[in-house]
């Protein structure tokens, strides 16, 4: 699995996201990156690859993810403000507890939320209603911090390793 990143530097996050995934294709294949399809939920694939992949950006960078695997990765800015009303909304009990016991809610919350995200990108069902059917924990060793977002990235296979990860100027 292949993780890269960027600053946009004016480019939508859409833009960026698929500058990054064309040069990850192209790095790892040799080739160009064949036609994207999107399935019927939205969760976009390649029409003649066995590679996947996931992008997501926030405001300020673009994150994209290849891998042989299906793969899903979510990202916001670690200092995003949050409402962290949400989190009563969107957390199963589970959550609610580990939530409440946290120091930094707000880190905890923006956690929690980048996990659910990936996780709805990996199943390819995608977020609908409030999330709070899932049971993850800030400190999932899925989640890290790059380049001052709070990323989480999801692989079918466990456990996942990170073959490179690659910041790019866009």
């Amino acid at each position: 699995m292949i993780l890269a990143h960027c600053i946009l530097n004016g480019q939508s996050g859409h833009e960026a996201g698929r500058q990054l995934l064309a040069e990850l294709y192209r790095q790892e294949t040799g080739e160009d990156l064949p036609q994207i399809l999107v399935t019927d939920r939205g969760k976009p694939y390649f029409e003649n690859s066995p590679y996947h992949f996931s992008i997501s950006h926030t405001p300020k960078h673009a994150f994209c993810v290849l891998a042989k695997e299906n793969v899903g990765i979510d990202a916001e800015e670690a200092d995003r403000s949050i409402n962290l009303r949400l989190a009563e909304k969107i957390l199963s009990p589970g959550e609610a507890l580990r939530f409440a016991e946290a120091e930094d809610k707000r880190l905890a919350l923006l956690k929690l939320w980048v996990l659910k995200e990936a996780a709805a990108k990996l199943s390819g069902e995608g977020l609908r209603g409030y999330p709070n059917h899932t049971d993850f924990s800030p400190d999932d060793p899925r989640v890290q911090e790059i380049d001052g977002c709070i990323v989480a990235v999801f692989k079918d296979a466990a456990p996942y390793k990170i073959k490179r990860s690659i910041s790019y100027v866009i």
